[in-house]
């Protein structure tokens, strides 16, 4: 089904409702194969965005899009992205300030994963999370339906002060179990610009700390006089700053997340 009223830029998606501890939302669909729940970043779900589950399809594997926050394939804009965002804070389901906590809405996720697995099959469940959803993907792990989580950009909770820098986005009690998923195996990959405020060091550094070798941290230059000319202010490392120029550090980096899912999810 489709809402006429949404942009085309998604008409070569399937959509359908998804209800889930009593919260129904939209989701879109392309490719086939084992599943990776894509959460989109602040505003929504871009054209850039969509662009990259595109990618995830023509790599053998179904890309699930859950509409959070925004309109469906509307293009970031300044104002747009200021109006989904202020949202989200005021939003009960997304932990943006407080620390040691794991944002309500990643129940809800886990359940999607759960049934996109049934759905699809394979070894488990992909998830991968940008900007405000960036840890969200940490959170899903939990639940051992999902074997390749990826954090692109993990901005929450917002990093006010020192102690939210290095915060994670987990309850002390998931943050526990995401380690024990980590000592069975279990990998988790990270990307940023190495300037993004959103972002700071510190989160990655804690990742490294709490995940040891389980971790991959993939980090991208982007200070000033930086080879590839990415902006001080860039942030989105798979969608809206990504440039797919040969040999560029953010296609690099596309790629290293498509052979991690593809590794674990057992896609040739």
């Amino acid at each position: 089904m489709r809402d006429p009223l949404e942009p085309a830029a998604l008409d070569d998606f399937t959509v359908e409702p998804f209800t889930a501890q009593g919260s129904t939302r939209a989701i879109y669909r392309t490719g086939s194969g084992p599943a990776v729940i894509v959460i989109h970043e602040i505003p929504g779900i871009t054209p850039s965005v969509a662009a990259f589950a595109r990618k995830v399809a023509e790599h053998g594997m179904t890309a699930v899009l859950p509409s959070l926050v925004g309109t469906p394939g509307k293009p970031a804009t300044t104002p747009y992205a200021i109006a989904s965002m202020a949202r989200t804070c005021v939003s009960r389901e997304f932990a943006t300030l407080a620390t040691q906590t794991t944002s309500p809405i990643t129940q809800w996720l886990r359940e999607l994963a759960r049934v996109e697995h049934q759905r699809c099959g394979g070894p488990g469940v992909g998830a991968v999370g940008m900007c405000f959803s960036g840890g969200f993907a940490l959170g899903m792990m939990v639940d051992p339906v999902v074997v390749a989580p990826v954090l692109s950009q993990p901005s929450l909770p917002f990093a006010l002060g020192k102690t939210r820098k290095s915060d994670l986005g987990l309850s002390p009690e998931d943050l526990e179990a995401v380690k024990a998923r980590v000592a069975e195996g279990v990998c988790v990959m990270g990307l940023r610009f190495t300037g993004d405020m959103a972002v700071p060091a510190e989160r990655f550094a804690r990742l490294r700390q709490e995940l040891g070798e389980n971790f991959i941290g993939v980090e991208i230059d982007s200070s000033a006089d930086n080879p590839w000319g990415y902006s001080k202010r860039s942030h989105s490392v798979l969608s809206e700053h990504y440039s797919d120029a040969e040999g560029s550090p953010t296609r690099v980096a596309l790629e290293q997340v498509l052979d991690f899912f593809g590794t674990r999810l057992g896609v040739s």
